[in-house]
């Protein structure tokens, strides 16, 4: 099995989860956290808003993960996760974005599912430097297909071209052989 890089629209995808890159509130945003909510319809937020919180105004904390329906989306799930905001590399926003992708993986197994698509974790306005961004999708997503069965089908989703290049790179580093490119 191969860590797939697809570029395009990640509320496309007919996978059984989508990963959302959200906020501690979990009731929308911008960027991708936006456009699912956008392409979910109106369920997705009632969903959320039901969720727990944690404390007012937080229902995910940094770093972990909740699951939700699909609703109008071809997939049938999003597994909502809170990424670090970017500071200076120095205050556990490597180990956080790892626990990003390693428990969506987790939850995914849980679940039973088969295909998780990812974004672009951090990498809108919290700030993550892609390049480092993409490093730490392509070793955690490796590492975690190494040692489980499920899900069998990952996919780093790449917004734009910059994207893209960066996740192939990450993964040729990481020592997985690419095919062709894929895009939308």
């Amino acid at each position: 099995m191969k860590i797939e890089v697809w570029q395009g629209d990640i509320t496309t995808l007919a996978v059984d989860a989508i990963v959302n890159a959200a906020n501690e509130s979990l009731l929308g945003g911008g960027g991708v956290d936006g456009a699912i909510h956008r392409a979910a319809g109106p369920q997705l937020l009632a969903e959320c808003a039901a969720l727990p919180e944690i404390r007012p105004g937080m229902r995910c904390p940094t770093g972990e993960v909740r699951a939700t329906a699909g609703y109008l989306l071809p997939a049938k799930h999003v597994l909502h996760t809170v990424g670090p905001v970017w500071q200076d590399g120095q205050r556990d926003e490597p180990a956080l974005l790892a626990n990003c992708y390693w428990k969506s993986l987790q939850l995914a197994e849980q679940m039973g599912l088969r295909s998780i698509a990812f974004p672009a974790i951090s990498c809108g306005v919290f700030g993550y430097p892609l390049h480092q961004a993409a490093r730490i999708a392509a070793t955690e997503t490796l590492a975690w297909q190494r040692s489980h069965r499920e899900p069998q089908r990952i996919i780093l989703v790449a917004y734009n071209a910059a994207t893209f290049k960066a996740y192939h790179q990450a993964l040729v580093e990481s020592g997985q052989p690419l095919d062709l490119p894929a895009t939308a």
